[in-house]
């Protein structure tokens, strides 16, 4: 049974030297094979808003362990409304 799972990461920013949080997600056939389909989410600092895609600084960079996630599902668009 496939399993989806999401990967986050921290470290600093360039420009601010602010939290960066960095994420991608990846799919497994079982518990016990390789990681497959690994998509990059995108890298943000919280600080500054400054979209940087790597950590520039060796062994400064956080890791979270992977946290099992379900696929979102499609939403119905006429229930959203604007202001």
């Amino acid at each position: 049974m496939k399993k989806q799972y999401l990967h986050l990461s921290a470290y600093s920013c360039d420009k601010c030297a602010g939290p960066v949080v960095a994420g991608s997600t990846a799919v497994r056939e079982n518990e016990i094979s390789k990681e497959t389909d690994i998509r990059q989410v995108g890298a943000i600092c919280l600080s500054c808003g400054h979209r940087q895609s790597k950590a520039t600084e060796p062994g400064l960079t956080r890791s979270f362990p992977p946290a099992r996630w379900e696929p979102a599902k499609a939403f119905d668009a006429s229930l959203v409304t604007t202001a």
